[in-house]
């Protein structure tokens, strides 16, 4: 076969995913960058949508807030997860393996909406939470734990966790025993051992699950909506203020590419962070 045939069916091999992308990616947001770019009220090309976003403190406290509850999130999930990838690769039988998995993703089965909601059920005043915590003598009445930034956080773990989990579980079995077998023929204990060769060698797993963990919170609409109760604004109640309230597609566009800015930038640091690592 030519270089050109070559060529040409590379191109053919290639082009529906190509156009896929052109159609449901690029164009939507070239389309929402073009609408961010002409204010409401008119005047033609500008760039006070964006200033606007610089100039009103409650638009970066809305992003503060954003930022706050993900790395808190991504970082509670990973201290989660990481023993119970731990327990799943090396303490259950690897007979049970399958089984203990499936058990661990059944979240992921249910609506996203519906769990949020059952979360708001247990976190209630009169909720399983406050119950077990008046009976068993801790408190001598309910406390506010629904509507506010610690129910937002519970929520996100409760789903997130399992998502860190298979990330790091498949890593860990990637390990050969071996490395474990030598750190300890060189004098290693099971501490030093984990922390000088399985943390740093299982670290891609875990990069890459805070990664996703980031992307998908700091995006996410629902959980804070329901268990937050608007009590604390975040960025995407923010988005959606602008749509719903204000009827301001253009500002709502600019938040949105200037939310998509901070994925991108950290996408940049994770990447840099893991091309370090492996040179």
């Amino acid at each position: 076969m030519s270089a050109g045939r070559q060529s040409l069916a590379g191109w053919a091999s290639v082009s529906p995913a190509l156009l896929w992308t052109l159609v449901f990616f690029a164009a939507p947001f070239a389309a929402m960058a073009a609408v961010s770019l002409f204010p409401k009220d008119g005047g033609g090309f500008s760039l006070a949508n964006y200033t606007q976003f610089f100039a009103n403190p409650s638009y970066w406290r809305a992003l503060t807030n954003s930022l706050e509850v993900t790395l808190i999130v991504t970082a509670v999930s990973i201290l989660l997860a990481y023993p119970f990838a731990w327990i799943l690769a090396f303490v259950v039988p690897e007979r049970w393996q399958r089984l203990a998995l499936m058990l661990a993703v059944l979240p992921f089965w249910t609506s996203y909406v519906v769990r949020s909601y059952s979360w708001l059920l247990v976190l209630a005043e009169k909720g399983a939470v406050n119950n077990a915590l008046i009976h068993l003598g801790l408190l001598a009445e309910p406390i506010q734990l629904a509507n506010t930034r610690a129910a937002t956080v519970i929520g996100f773990v409760h789903f997130f966790v399992m998502l860190l989990t298979l990330t790091i579980f498949a890593n860990l079995k990637q390990l050969s025993p071996n490395y474990r077998k030598a750190a300890a023929d060189l004098g290693a204990g099971p501490i030093r051992s984990f922390i000088h060769v399985i943390l740093p060698l299982t670290m891609p797993g875990i990069m890459v699950g805070a990664f996703l963990t980031f992307v998908l919170a700091i995006g996410d609409y629902i959980t804070p909506q329901i268990l937050g109760g608007n009590n604390e604004l975040l960025m995407p109640q923010l988005i959606m203020m602008q749509i719903g309230r204000r009827g301001d597609f253009a500002s709502a566009s600019a938040l949105s590419i200037i939310l998509m800015a901070v994925v991108t930038v950290a996408y940049l640091l994770c990447a840099r962070w893991l091309k370090i690592e492996r040179a």
